[in-house]
């Protein structure tokens, strides 16, 4: 529900829908609702008229968007929402009221601004390509760029009539960066000589060319400089058999001049990252996830370059420390457009609420291609578009169930751009979540499709499921850890079925480590090791303790331990959060036998002098010496100097025997046989 009145106008569009009018008032109670059937043509007058009222508008249309955003004028508070496609062109579309209605609420709910990172350029391209096409593109582009172009070697090229623009040749080895920020690398560089026919000269070629700065487009007919399907900003290909291609490609490079905002998709807090300590790796789940490349290694924790990010989330959803975030829209901001979209829904009569993830691009397309030629989406699949439906993570999954929905769906691309891994394992950890507090059946799936009517099949083929009976009215506050640890309470609240341990696969954030006792000599470098808190100490006595609550199952105490005694152990345990930590192992101090400090573990000291009594030099003649052990660190010192024991004084040893000594004694030997 909108948080200060509004006015909101919905459209029959031509009586082509059924409007739903009083589920949207009992929805929206305090916003004046305004019925309409033609508002971008016959009935301008009456949305002009509401957007002078000066209260924000709400208008069900995104097709007329740029004509509503012009008649209303700059200062307008304006928010569009479809519900055409969504809801009102549907076979269902007489039950699609509370839908309506829950997409108008959802719609009008705030969601924060997100950042951007500026990119620079000054207009200094490479256009790089394997024969002449390459400079029938420089020749539209010359004029705009400062241009040069590098032919692959291995075909000859007929000189341009005039030199206006560098052509070289050379293969790229390796690029990176991003607008206004490339670096090449060049394997056989060489400069033109004076063009003479029928081919383009060039001198002898260099081993490998200086990088330089460069915006590259690129015209294949070799291998692409960057395989990722996620193209950094300013790289730009296109085959050269495709003319249609190759022009857009063109058009596209003349406007890389100039100051560009991108969204910082990730915001990054290094502090909480888990990645390593003492250069022992613990959590590299970003680091696999990537496909740009954007995220690398940076001392104990991770870098993300904003200017490659290509904004798919999976680190941010992966992420188990919440050191990467995602930031359009935040995870915060998602769980509150759901929460309102759920709970309108539910409060307007809705059931069974099925909620479909997409994304603009393809998602979007799909969705308007089943309205327009199909049975358009059941009345009871809410669908909610993101930037990417990889950046989702458990948060809004757990979220989503908790506030009443009983089935999630992800629309992807039969093929998709890149790697769905990342969404695959959050999927993988929400499915034993679900199932493990009673939600029973195949709860969150993606569907994988380019078809419109299969995307119907699969969302119709959902049969009735069991929800909750008490869906979580929370509000999402918080970092994305503190969210992911709320989300889960809440679902566990309101679960069919509740437990209070859930196993969880291997690689799951969530879980507790089991300690061989026996083993543990409480030197307590998993302590200094754990990034997060979960293993602590205590400063008066030999303790180590353990909070599951804190615990990202990084591995980096099982990797530090020096004894190998420490396990993972992945799982979800509802009551870690108001648990106190529990201790693992005790011991009593060791006491120093001199001055009565407490200096170490006293097992340990035992153990030590039990190894050494009568079997190493330095303690073999002498007790005094094994009471040394005993001893804190500065009266041992003070014991040492009063009996001037030299620790380098070893008993004397043999000289050392050099080959020449066996040499002889080999001769010596063959002397006396013969």
């Amino acid at each position: 529900m909108a948080e200060r009145p509004r006015t909101i106008l919905i459209c029959s569009c031509e009586d082509t829908m059924p409007l739903h009018g009083d589920a949207v008032r009992r929805a929206c109670g305090n916003a004046q609702v305004i019925d309409g059937r033609q508002f971008c043509r016959a009935e301008r007058e009456r949305f002009q008229q509401a957007a002078n009222g000066g209260v924000p508008i709400t208008i069900a249309c995104t097709q007329e968007a740029p004509l509503f955003a012009e008649v209303a004028g700059d200062d307008a508070d304006i928010t569009f929402v479809n519900i055409r496609e969504t809801a009102g062109w549907s076979k269902d579309a007489a039950a699609a009221g509370p839908k309506i209605a829950a997409l108008i609420a959802a719609a009008s709910a705030p969601m924060p601004d997100y950042p951007f990172v500026t990119l620079n350029s000054d207009g200094v391209t490479l256009l790089y390509g394997a024969d002449e096409r390459v400079l029938e593109a420089a020749e539209l582009l010359k004029d705009h760029l400062d241009l040069t172009v590098l032919i692959k070697p291995g075909r000859d090229v007929a000189p341009p009539r005039v030199t206006e623009y560098p052509v070289v040749r050379g293969a790229i080895r390796t690029a990176k960066g991003a607008l206004g920020a490339f670096e090449v690398t060049v394997d056989e560089f060489a400069t033109p000589r004076p063009p003479s026919p029928p081919a383009l000269a060039h001198a002898a070629p260099r081993p490998r060319a200086a990088t330089r700065r460069a915006i590259p487009p690129e015209l294949p007919r070799c291998a692409p400089l960057y395989p990722a399907p996620e193209l950094p900003e300013g790289y730009l290909r296109a085959d050269p058999g495709d003319p249609a291609a190759v022009l857009r490609t063109v058009l596209k490079a003349r406007d890389f001049t100039g100051e560009f905002d991108k969204p910082r998709y990730i915001t990054f807090s290094e502090d909480l990252c888990a990645h390593s300590r003492s250069k022992i790796v613990g959590c590299r789940r970003c680091l696999d996830l990537c496909p740009t490349g954007a995220i690398a290694p940076n001392g104990d924790h991770v870098a993300i370059d904003p200017l490659i990010c290509a904004g798919c989330g999976q680190c941010a959803a992966a992420c188990p420390t919440g050191a990467a975030a995602y930031a359009l829209p935040a995870s915060d901001a998602l769980l509150r457009k759901l929460r309102t979209l759920l709970t309108t829904y539910r409060e307007t009569g809705g059931a069974q609420a099925v909620i479909l993830l997409h994304d603009g691009e393809h998602g979007s397309a799909l969705i308007d291609a089943l309205a327009r030629y199909g049975d358009g989406l059941p009345a009871n699949v809410l669908p909610v578009q993101v930037n990417e439906v990889t950046q989702v993570g458990l948060e809004a999954i757990a979220g989503a169930f908790a506030y009443g929905a009983v089935a999630v769906r992800f629309l992807t691309r039969a093929k998709p751009k890149h790697d769905l891994a990342g969404l695959q394992k959050t999927i993988a950890l929400a499915a034993p979540i679900l199932s493990g507090l009673g939600f029973a059946g195949p709860r969150v799936t993606t569907i994988e499709t380019d078809d419109p009517d299969a995307l119907s099949t699969a969302l119709r083929d959902i049969g009735a499921l069991d929800g909750t009976l008490k869906p979580a009215t929370f509000t999402a506050i918080g970092g994305k850890r503190e969210i992911v640890r709320l989300a889960l309470r809440e679902l566990h609240a309101a679960a069919p079925q509740p437990v209070d341990i859930v196993p969880l696969p291997e690689g799951a954030p969530f879980g507790t480590i089991d300690v061989n006792v026996e083993g543990c000599t409480l030197c307590l470098s998993c302590v200094s090791a754990c990034p997060t808190g979960a293993l602590s100490d205590d400063p008066e006595k030999p303790m180590l303790r353990f909070a599951e609550d804190a615990c990202v199952q990084c591995g980096l105490c099982k990797a530090t331990c020096p004894e190998k005694v420490i396990s993972l152990k992945p799982q979800i345990d509802f009551r870690a959060a108001t648990a106190m930590s529990r201790v693992i192992k005790q011991e009593e101090p060791a006491e120093c036998i001199r001055c009565g400090k407490a200096f170490g573990v006293k097992s340990s000291v035992e153990r030590v002098v039990a190894k050494l009594e009568g079997k190493h030099w330095m303690f073999k003649d002498s007790k005094k010496r094994l009471d040394v052990i005993r001893m804190c660190e500065d009266c041992r010192v003070v014991v040492m100097a009063e009996e001037q024991f030299d620790p380098f004084g070893a008993p004397h040893r043999p000289p050392v025997r050099t080959t020449e000594d066996y040499l002889r004694e080999r001769e010596r030997d063959q002397k006396g046989k013969d």
